[in-house]
């Protein structure tokens, strides 16, 4: 397999543990806490995400970058915090305005999410030339 064929599925696997560990955190934050909004509860839930993400990001799936750690976080903080809100904001109109399970609107943001990110980290956090 290519190289950019073997970051790509670096890539899902790295995606696959950051999202267990943010709907983890939301489960925790709905079913065990009893948050009264999916909203925020996932807000919370997607900075433990978030920080899974870019840790495998930054060792696992393009770890040939030059950069600096604090510049690569400051970007990565700002996409994914771009990317956090939107995610929140359709799991918020989801569940908490149109009442949908929050599983099914968690599902839908994370796509959306996984195609964002994926470019965003490529073009922008962890490119390789400038």
């Amino acid at each position: 397999m290519k190289q950019h064929g073997w970051e790509v599925v670096r890539y899902v696997i790295n995606g696959v543990a950051a999202t267990v560990v943010h709907f983890g955190a939301l489960y925790i934050g709905l079913d065990l806490l009893n948050l009264p909004s999916a909203g925020l509860a996932n807000l919370v839930a997607a900075a433990f995400g978030i920080s899974v993400s870019f840790m495998g990001s930054r060792y696992f799936v393009f770890p040939k970058t030059g950069e600096g750690i604090v510049s690569q976080a400051c970007k990565f903080s700002g996409l994914y915090g771009v990317i956090a809100l939107l995610h929140g904001l359709v799991l918020f109109i989801w569940t908490d305005l149109w009442g949908y399970d929050y599983r099914v609107g968690f599902l839908l943001a994370t796509l959306v999410q996984m195609s964002l990110s994926y470019i965003g980290n490529k073009l922008i956090v962890f490119r390789t030339s400038k």
